[in-house]
Protein backbone atom coordinates (compact mmCIF):
# COMPACT_ATOMS: atom_id res chain seq x y z
CA UNK A 1 0.00 0.00 0.00
CA UNK A 2 1.39 3.26 -0.81
CA UNK A 3 0.91 5.16 1.88
CA UNK A 4 -1.82 5.86 4.65
CA UNK A 5 -2.38 9.83 5.12
CA UNK A 6 -5.87 10.21 4.32
CA UNK A 7 -6.24 14.01 3.12
CA UNK A 8 -9.28 16.02 3.16
CA UNK A 9 -10.64 15.56 -0.65
CA UNK A 10 -9.53 11.98 -0.61
CA UNK A 11 -11.92 11.28 2.55
CA UNK A 12 -14.52 13.41 0.28
CA UNK A 13 -13.96 11.16 -2.62
CA UNK A 14 -14.06 8.18 -0.18
CA UNK A 15 -17.36 8.97 1.21
CA UNK A 16 -18.91 9.42 -2.30
CA UNK A 17 -17.74 6.24 -4.00
CA UNK A 18 -19.76 5.05 0.03
CA UNK A 19 -22.70 7.13 -0.89
CA UNK A 20 -22.70 6.20 -4.33
CA UNK A 21 -22.24 2.40 -3.84
CA UNK A 22 -22.69 0.42 -7.01
CA UNK A 23 -22.97 3.00 -9.29
CA UNK A 24 -19.53 5.62 -8.05
CA UNK A 25 -18.07 6.59 -11.09
CA UNK A 26 -16.30 9.93 -12.72
CA UNK A 27 -19.16 12.51 -13.20
CA UNK A 28 -21.75 10.75 -10.18
CA UNK A 29 -18.89 11.64 -8.07
CA UNK A 30 -18.45 14.89 -8.93
CA UNK A 31 -22.06 15.59 -8.74
CA UNK A 32 -22.36 13.87 -5.26
CA UNK A 33 -19.54 16.23 -4.47
CA UNK A 34 -20.82 19.82 -5.50
CA UNK A 35 -23.97 18.47 -4.03
CA UNK A 36 -22.79 17.66 -0.46
CA UNK A 37 -20.03 20.75 -0.59
CA UNK A 38 -21.29 23.35 -2.40
CA UNK A 39 -18.26 23.70 -4.15
CA UNK A 40 -17.43 23.56 -8.08
CA UNK A 41 -15.47 20.18 -8.70
CA UNK A 42 -12.67 19.56 -11.40
CA UNK A 43 -13.51 16.29 -13.08
CA UNK A 44 -9.35 16.26 -13.25
CA UNK A 45 -9.05 16.58 -9.71
CA UNK A 46 -11.40 14.03 -8.90
CA UNK A 47 -9.79 11.48 -11.38
CA UNK A 48 -6.33 12.02 -9.96
CA UNK A 49 -7.85 11.48 -6.60
CA UNK A 50 -9.26 8.15 -7.80
CA UNK A 51 -5.98 6.84 -8.78
CA UNK A 52 -4.49 7.95 -6.23
CA UNK A 53 -6.91 6.30 -3.43
CA UNK A 54 -7.12 3.18 -5.86
CA UNK A 55 -3.04 3.04 -5.47
CA UNK A 56 -2.76 3.42 -2.02
CA UNK A 57 -5.60 0.13 -2.27
CA UNK A 58 -9.05 1.93 -0.56
CA UNK A 59 -10.91 1.96 -3.66
CA UNK A 60 -11.18 -1.02 -6.61
CA UNK A 61 -12.64 -0.57 -9.71
CA UNK A 62 -13.91 -2.18 -12.67
CA UNK A 63 -15.36 -0.95 -16.58
CA UNK A 64 -19.49 -1.03 -15.86
CA UNK A 65 -21.16 -1.37 -18.86
CA UNK A 66 -22.37 1.17 -21.52
CA UNK A 67 -25.33 3.17 -21.69
CA UNK A 68 -27.01 5.00 -24.20
CA UNK A 69 -27.09 8.53 -22.42
CA UNK A 70 -23.14 7.86 -22.50
CA UNK A 71 -23.21 6.73 -26.50
CA UNK A 72 -22.38 3.66 -25.61
CA UNK A 73 -19.06 4.26 -24.07
CA UNK A 74 -18.20 1.94 -20.86
CA UNK A 75 -18.14 3.70 -17.75
CA UNK A 76 -15.64 2.69 -14.45
CA UNK A 77 -16.87 2.03 -11.59
CA UNK A 78 -15.27 2.17 -8.13
CA UNK A 79 -15.62 0.26 -4.73
CA UNK A 80 -14.37 0.76 -1.23
CA UNK A 81 -12.13 -1.60 -0.55
CA UNK A 82 -11.58 -3.59 3.09
CA UNK A 83 -8.78 -0.63 3.40
CA UNK A 84 -11.17 1.83 2.24
CA UNK A 85 -13.43 1.40 4.91
CA UNK A 86 -10.93 1.40 7.75
CA UNK A 87 -9.09 4.24 6.50
CA UNK A 88 -12.59 6.66 6.21
CA UNK A 89 -13.42 4.54 10.20
CA UNK A 90 -10.01 5.46 11.50
CA UNK A 91 -10.68 9.55 10.37
CA UNK A 92 -13.94 9.30 11.72
CA UNK A 93 -13.05 8.03 15.16
CA UNK A 94 -10.01 10.58 15.25
CA UNK A 95 -12.15 13.55 14.17
CA UNK A 96 -15.14 12.58 16.83
CA UNK A 97 -12.17 11.83 19.53
CA UNK A 98 -10.65 15.40 18.64
CA UNK A 99 -13.72 17.20 18.24
CA UNK A 100 -14.83 16.08 22.23
CA UNK A 101 -11.86 17.12 23.93
CA UNK A 102 -12.54 20.80 22.77
CA UNK A 103 -13.40 22.49 26.07
CA UNK A 104 -17.02 23.72 26.01
CA UNK A 105 -15.55 27.50 26.87
CA UNK A 106 -14.46 27.55 23.35
CA UNK A 107 -17.49 27.35 21.73
CA UNK A 108 -18.80 29.72 24.69
CA UNK A 109 -16.30 32.24 23.63
CA UNK A 110 -16.04 32.07 20.08
CA UNK A 111 -18.84 33.80 17.65
CA UNK A 112 -19.90 32.08 15.16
Amino acid sequence: MKGTYLGEFEELVLLAVGILFGDAYGLAIIDELEKKTGRNIMISSVHKTLVRLEEKGYLKSHMGGGTQQRGGRDKRLYTLTQGGKKALQEAKELRNAMWKEIPKVVWETVKL
